[in-house]
């Protein structure tokens, strides 16, 4: 008789812990099928190429003013985590490599090297983690390797028509003031950034070629790779000087950085005047503009510029469709806004 009473009660046991076990599989099918939680807090992972680049620590200001302004918007914590590559590809490779055992929800990368992106772009395929990429616009097999891949930049040809443009609008309205030594030609130098770096490349082209097709009459006399480095152009443009003398009329800059570096040799050599132009309107060169030292300088919105990295790597991040405002050129690419800039542009 014990025995039957032992075996009901053993029983009883099985069928409740069937029970619960039933419950447990109910109420983890039912939290399956709900929709996710909303995210409280995003971290991006951003590795600048060089956080000394002057364009660039102005696109970190802005970012890091968005970030501010989101949170107050939106209630969602922000922590961005910002990293300088010091022009070191390795040691970008290691950065990423951090962000993603910290678990960031998107990665910005201004890529020390754009024709090496396929290690970064294979470690954060493999942890799903988005990446924009911005201003060194990676190789287009490369972009094409997977479809939460993003490049925030300027266009490339359209900075260069529009700083041949401040060259060509001065020498129409007063050739003289170009044509300094009065022998129909403007003899010009190029100063020039990376060898590799697909905006150099493109800059280099098409501001020259803008000026041919607008009729202005040009003629090299010799140009060099400054690597987007105001003390290396400064170098290049003092020896220059010592080899030219007489002959330079206009320096041709791809950046604002470089430009200023031929500026600080021209006052070396006792302010010498020789029309100046370069690209990315940072402060330093509408400054540079405003007091007369710079013929022109090519803006972009660097408010817009950020904003879009910013908006886009939240997004992604969050799990949510890109911002209908933003934007992309064959669902990836977003080109920033620019304008050139001349004395008569900048208010006072």
């Amino acid at each position: 008789m014990k025995k039957h009473r032992n075996k009901k009660k053993c029983d009883r046991k099985i069928v409740s812990a069937a029970c619960m076990a039933l419950a447990c599989i109910l109420l983890s099918g039912c939290r399956a099928g709900a929709a996710p939680e909303k995210k409280h807090a995003i971290r991006i992972g951003v590795s600048l190429y060089r956080a000394d680049d002057t364009f660039i620590g102005n696109i970190r200001s802005e970012l890091e003013k968005r970030a501010k302004e989101y949170e107050q918007e939106t209630g969602i914590k922000v922590t961005l985590d910002i990293q300088d590559a010091k022009g070191n590809q390795y040691v970008q490779n290691k950065q990423v490599e951090r962000f993603i055992s910290l678990g960031c929800d998107t990665l910005c990368v201004n890529p020390v090297d754009r024709t090496t992106s396929s290690g970064i772009i294979d470690a954060a395929a493999a942890a799903d983690i988005p990446v924009v990429f911005f201003n060194r616009q990676p190789v287009e097999e490369d972009m094409d390797r997977w479809d939460r891949l993003y490049y925030v930049g300027a266009d490339a040809k359209e900075s260069a028509v529009l700083e041949a443009e401040i060259v060509a609008d001065q020498y129409e309205k007063d050739p003289a003031s170009m044509d300094k030594n009065g022998d129909g030609v403007i003899s010009y130098v190029l100063l020039e950034g990376e060898s590799n770096h697909q905006d150099s490349l493109i800059r280099t082209e098409w501001s020259v070629q803008t000026l041919k097709d607008r009729g202005v009459p040009i003629e090299k006399i010799t140009g060099g790779i400054a690597n987007w480095e105001r003390s290396q152009a400064s170098a290049l443009m003092e020896q220059w000087l010592e080899l030219y003398p007489d002959t330079i009329e206009l320096v041709l800059s791809n950046n604002d950085d470089m430009a200023l570096g031929a500026i600080d040799a021209l006052d070396r050599a006792g302010g010498k005047k020789i029309s100046v132009v370069g690209i990315d309107g940072t402060t330093q060169g509408q400054d540079a503009v405003q007091s007369g030292k710079m013929l022109g300088t090519v803006s972009s919105d660097k408010t817009g510029y950020a904003n879009a990295i910013f908006t886009i790597a939240a997004a992604a991040g969050m799990g949510e469709p890109i911002p209908g405002e933003i934007t992309l050129d064959k669902g990836k690419y977003y080109w920033s806004r620019q304008n050139n800039v001349v004395k008569e542009k900048i208010n006072p």
